[in-house]
């Protein structure tokens, strides 16, 4: 944000959502690049200044710049305080570059951008699509994760370098930027619609249910939400989200829904709201098709010489804790992974759901097999949700209706069938 901006965005304009399966990457280049390409119309506000003796520093247009800055930030449940810094940080970083042409054209004796006559207006209105890049980064990034944090700074090391910034401003403006944070509460139905994007978590690594896979999601729960979405006038745009982070990402507001086979615990319950169910199943034991008869009863996991594999953070971890007391417990982190373990004699049983189950059986026919017929819990798959009566009546409104037709079945089975033999479940 320079000091000329006029900042007109209103506060209902639809929000651009980088085009990508999952948004977190692309928004971090998406914000890299909008700040680049500010700092680049820089020299026409230094040359439109030069011309008419007019000073670098303009407190009176800097204060209503920032006040636009907040008015926006509300609207998209950003946290106006927070992101009025950030783009503070902008506005010192502008007068920084236009000094600095200043300073060479004073040196050359000459302004050769000057020679033509400078668009102020048209510039004003570029750097206008400028900051709505960033508020379209801000609203799908903020806060910001660590490992995002760390791509956005590598990033703006060649932005840094290209436009010659003060090396303590600019790490003041990175520090600005992991502060942003959002507004809690809020009519979360309210901001889907006016900005036509509905933020999707999902963790891309949950067959039948949700699987990312180069750059590209499938799974019965994304062609929901893409459903859903369509449902709500707006752009699915599907957030990473995790197992262990489901629950904090739910709390820092990073997400509108999350749809990835999630089932009910009181933590998350606490922090938003939950659909209708849309799936029953529950738990189950996954082994080798050899012990069958070695794990076809529940009392047999928890046993010494036993060890039980998980995949942390989710509900098959928090069974395992809760009822396996003897058995050796192995984490492994990558749930894709966890039944090549299994087949490999890494490991001898998984608790999991039958439906997950019933897939891994057979995608590896004689190798894995679910060898407890029944189920050790009553599980039911929901949507989970930002804290909102209004979005929580429209979504289970939406799910009766499809439920009434049939698609969550067919798409479940759908996504079964397309996974039998797809290596990249590997």
């Amino acid at each position: 944000m320079q000091t000329d901006a006029a900042a007109t965005v209103p506060a209902s304009s639809a929000i651009r959502a980088p085009a990508a399966e999952f948004a977190d990457a692309k928004a971090a280049q998406s914000l890299v690049q909008a700040i680049d390409d500010r700092l680049t119309l820089m020299r026409d506000v230094a040359a439109a200044k030069w011309r008419s003796g007019a000073p670098i520093r303009d407190g009176a247009r800097e204060a209503v710049v920032l006040q636009h800055v907040a008015e926006r930030a509300q609207s998209l449940g950003l946290d106006p305080v927070t992101t009025q810094a950030f783009f503070a940080g902008q506005i010192g970083l502008a007068r920084a570059v236009q000094q600095r042409w200043h300073d060479e054209w004073k040196q050359a004796g000459r302004c050769w951008p000057c020679d033509d006559p400078v668009d102020l207006r048209a510039a004003r209105e570029r750097i206008d699509v400028t900051n709505e890049q960033q508020f379209a980064a801000l609203y799908l990034l903020a806060p910001l994760r660590d490992d995002t944090a760390v791509a956005v700074m590598e990033q703006m090391q060649a932005t840094v370098r290209r436009h010659e910034l003060p090396a303590d401003e600019t790490t003041e403006l990175m520090t600005a930027l992991r502060q942003v944070v959002r507004v809690a509460g809020g009519p979360v139905l309210d901001r889907v619609r006016a900005t036509h994007v509905l933020r999707v978590a999902t963790t891309g690594d949950y067959a039948p249910f949700s699987l990312e896979a180069n750059g590209h999601l499938s799974g019965a729960d994304i062609e929901l939400a893409r459903d859903l979405a369509a449902h709500l006038g707006a752009e699915p745009v599907f957030v990473r989200t995790g197992w262990p982070s489901l629950a904090s990402d739910l709390r820092d507001g990073r997400f509108d829904v999350a749809l990835s086979g999630i089932g009910y615990t009181e933590e998350r319950a606490a922090l938003g709201l939950y659909s209708a169910a849309y799936h029953d199943g529950g738990k189950t034991l996954l082994a080798r098709c050899d012990d069958r008869e070695r794990f076809d009863t529940p009392a047999e996991l928890d046993r010494p010489d036993v060890r039980v594999i998980v995949n942390p953070g989710g509900t098959n971890e928090r069974y395992v804790r809760e009822h396996v007391h003897q058995a050796q417990i192995l984490v492994h982190m990558d749930n894709r992974g966890v039944f090549a373990e299994i087949v490999a004699g890494r490991a001898d049983v998984m608790v999991t759901d039958d439906v997950e189950a019933e897939l891994q059986a057979r995608r590896r026919p004689g190798q894995l097999c679910r060898t407890y017929p029944g189920t050790l819990t009553r599980g039911e798959k929901r949507i989970l949700m930002a804290r909102d009566p209004a979005l929580q009546a429209i979504v289970d409104e939406w799910l009766a209706k499809v439920i009434a037709a049939g698609e969550p079945a067919r798409e479940l089975e759908r996504a079964m069938r397309a996974y039998v033999s797809d290596d990249q479940l590997h």
